[in-house]
């Protein structure tokens, strides 16, 4: 999908090489230090004898954080630009990280994980404006390309925290200052290397506006799109263990989480090549409702063959509509206006995030059918196909006002 032409010249190869590399990195520094807590949580609890109830604190405030800070990262990006917030969200990212790996005790973890949370969450809405501004021709590709960087920060941190941090930095503490080191780099990196081009969005504009217009139905519609999906990620991942361990499947909790999250590299690659082509068309949001409704009943009710392939369905199509719908702002705002709706979509979706769970864990206790966990998110990803055609029908978000 091409934006409106850009006033400037177009830009040369080098313009292009630099500004995907850069991308690509700003994407894994979105969520290398979250996604290294998880592997080390075991460790955690022995050390500073935390409950279960504190565990889930821990864990959840990343998600919190996503939803409550988006807004002040729309307001920064207004006075300051999206290329100095994006380089505040990684230097906040690595402190916080580092911070974790010296807090004595869990109130300070608590604090230097919200300060973590912080910088990811006003990173998010300036990479949509940092796409068009550095790659205003190929919206769908740029956007892949940090998406990818993304899922691929998530798998690493995963992959390689236990085998590799932990030994060579010397515990769980080590690991987490470690893992500052990569945000502090690619911050570096980016604030020597990045494209400099005359009336974009890494420029402070006097009077632009920060605040989400909460009565555009156009901002609702996408926020709850990628709520659904956010949703789905969140809840299958929380839920999979407990609802496997409950119906006898036990064995299948670590296959199942592993395929689960690696079935999203796949779509981000495929995305690269045909995401511009698929961002604004009805189908591919329609069929990846559908076919996860599908997947999440062969996962609930499927033999364990059917329940590993439903798992990697499920991470092929949550990344899938997550690539597409973080090109949206980009393509429907105008230029000074797509930090507000990419705010607002994340406050609105990622406040999805956390409640879902939630409501899931509710329907469980209140049936006591562990199966129940999962359909919230049944109906989520049949409000996901629903709401497909509404969206894609807009041609820009200023038509969109008041809808």
């Amino acid at each position: 999908m091409r934006a409106p032409p850009s006033s400037t010249e177009a830009p040369g190869l080098g313009h292009l090489v630099t500004a995907v590399a850069l991308l690509w990195l700003a994407g894994t520094g979105l969520r290398m230090t979250i996604l290294a807590v998880p592997p080390v949580i075991p460790m955690i609890r022995d050390d500073l004898a935390l409950s279960a109830t504190e565990v889930g604190i821990l864990t959840g405030i990343p998600s919190v954080l996503f939803a409550l800070a988006a807004i002040p990262g729309s307001l920064l990006i207004a006075r300051f630009g999206a290329l100095t917030t994006l380089l505040v969200g990684l230097l906040a990212t690595a402190a916080g990280s580092a911070l974790r790996g010296v807090s004595p005790d869990i109130w300070l973890l608590y604090g230097a994980t919200v300060v973590t949370g912080f910088g990811v969450a006003v990173m998010q809405p300036s990479l949509p404006p940092l796409v068009r501004a550095w790659l205003p021709d190929r919206i769908g590709f740029g956007t892949a390309v940090y998406a990818n960087g993304l899922l691929v920060g998530e798998v690493a941190a995963v992959a390689i925290t236990l085998p590799v941090m932990v030994p060579l930095a010397g515990g769980w503490r080590g690991s987490f200052l470690a893992w500052a080191v990569p945000c502090v780099a690619i911050a570096l990196l980016i604030a020597v290397m990045a494209p400099r081009r005359r009336a974009d969005a890494t420029m402070v504009v006097s009077n632009r506006k920060w605040w989400p217009d909460w009565k555009s139905g156009l901002l609702w519609r996408i926020g709850i799109m990628f709520g659904t999906v956010n949703a789905m990620y969140f809840t299958t991942n929380a839920f999979i263990p407990e609802v496997l361990t409950r119906t006898g499947r036990p064995d299948l909790i670590s296959l199942t989480l592993t395929v689960l999250n690696v079935g999203q590299i796949p779509a981000s690659l495929i995305l690269l090549a045909v995401a511009g082509r698929l961002v604004r068309k009805v189908w591919p949001y329609v069929a990846c409702g559908l076919v996860s409704f599908v997947a999440l009943l062969g996962l609930m009710f499927g033999s364990p063959a059917v329940i590993v392939i439903s798992s990697i369905v499920i991470g092929f199509c949550d990344a899938t509509v997550l690539i597409l719908i973080f090109a949206l702002p980009p393509i429907l705002a105008r230029p000074d206006d797509v930090h507000r709706l990419a705010a607002g979509m994340f406050t609105i979706s990622y406040s999805c995030a956390v409640i879902t769970p939630i409501l899931s864990g509710l329907a469980w206790d209140l049936s006591g059918e562990p199966l129940a966990a999962f359909v919230p998110i049944l109906i989520g990803a049949l409000l996901l196909a629903a709401l497909a055609p509404s969206v894609t029908g807009i041609r820009h978000h200023s038509e969109a006002e008041g809808s």
